[in-house]
């Protein structure tokens, strides 16, 4: 099945449990627009599925309560789990936020197997895993919910009638946002990796963990928290097959500790940015430890730690 049908489904259930869920249903341009966290409530539960949609349901996504399986000692949050048998696709054909949609002043990255019908990221040339699907299915980052010019583009962007294209839509500082967010940490680590040069197709599994945030009050505040638990409080394992030198090498590319910017929540550090995300370096966006499992030496080798104390600080905030 391909990653927007199987999204697709993941949809339907949505949609189908909407009332329990918190979500809102919208026909717009002929495309179903599902409200997972702008005007509607949303949920945790919202936010788990719209997750697993993101990424073609290829892996798994779960919250484990405070206290089971702490990602530290003393650890008082719940944390965000996901873990993928297929994780490049999963991760990078899928969830990545790579696609940006920009349609009068309507303004959003796209993530979600969406982009794999699109294309055109150079993402693509690297790892294949181009589609063709008569449906597609597209996560939207926004704080309002898309008008039928945006519809339209992403049908016509992933080649598909508007009636085929089904969007979820969340804002940060909404609970299936700020959750669909932190369920991310495995993706930031293959993102890193893919940036040093390192044969993803190594990569035989992936897991990753980082603690849940409160809800923020606004956007720009749930950005800061979201980043937060995974730069200071994300745990990646990776399985890999691979030379065990080139895993050394590799590591400390990939972990958020490898920064200059590390250091302080990264509310102060867009604060010091003038306000600009590009300004700040792109080796930041990384989990806070990632441990390679050498599948052929047996060997482990971790890179990185979580910082409780900057999570602490981070989330006190809100």
């Amino acid at each position: 099945m391909s990653l927007n049908a199987a999204a697709r489904a993941i949809a339907a259930e949505i949609e189908a449990d909407r009332a329990a869920l918190g979500v809102a249903v919208h026909r717009c341009g002929g495309a179903t627009v599902l409200d997972c966290g702008v005007v509607a409530r949303g949920s945790d539960a919202a936010g788990l599925l719209v997750a697993r949609a993101a990424l073609g349901d290829r892996g798994h996504v779960r919250l484990d309560p405070a206290g089971t399986e702490p990602l530290w000692p003393g650890c008082p949050w719940p944390a965000v789990a996901v873990s993928s048998d297929d994780p490049v696709a999963a991760c990078l054909a899928a969830q990545y936020a790579g696609w940006k949609v920009s349609v009068g002043k309507f303004f959003a990255m796209a993530s979600g197997p969406f982009r794999a019908l699109v294309g055109r990221e150079a993402l693509y040339d690297d790892i294949g895993r181009r589609e063709r699907d008569d449906v597609a299915v597209a996560l939207l980052e926004a704080g309002k919910l898309p008008a039928e010019d945006v519809c339209a583009r992403l049908a016509a962007d992933a080649g598909v009638a508007p009636e085929r294209l089904t969007i979820l839509v969340a804002r940060t500082a909404s609970p299936a946002g700020t959750l669909q967010v932190i369920a991310r940490s495995l993706e930031t680590a293959l993102h890193r990796l893919h940036v040093a040069g390192f044969d993803l197709e190594r990569i035989v599994r992936g897991s990753g963990r980082a603690p849940l945030a409160p809800v923020a009050g606004d956007d720009l505040a749930a950005i800061g928290l979201t980043n937060d638990a995974i730069l200071y409080g994300g745990r990646v394992v990776l399985e890999v097959d691979a030379d065990d030198d080139a895993l050394a090498a590799v590591g400390p590319q990939v972990v958020s500790a490898g920064s200059p910017a590390y250091g302080s929540p990264f509310r102060e550090i867009f604060t010091r940015a003038g306000g600009d995300f590009y300004a700040i370096d792109p080796a930041l966006f990384a989990p806070a430890e990632v441990t390679f499992v050498n599948r052929a030496t047996g060997r482990r080798q971790s890179f990185g730690h979580p910082a409780p104390e900057i999570v602490a600080r981070s989330f006190a905030g809100a």
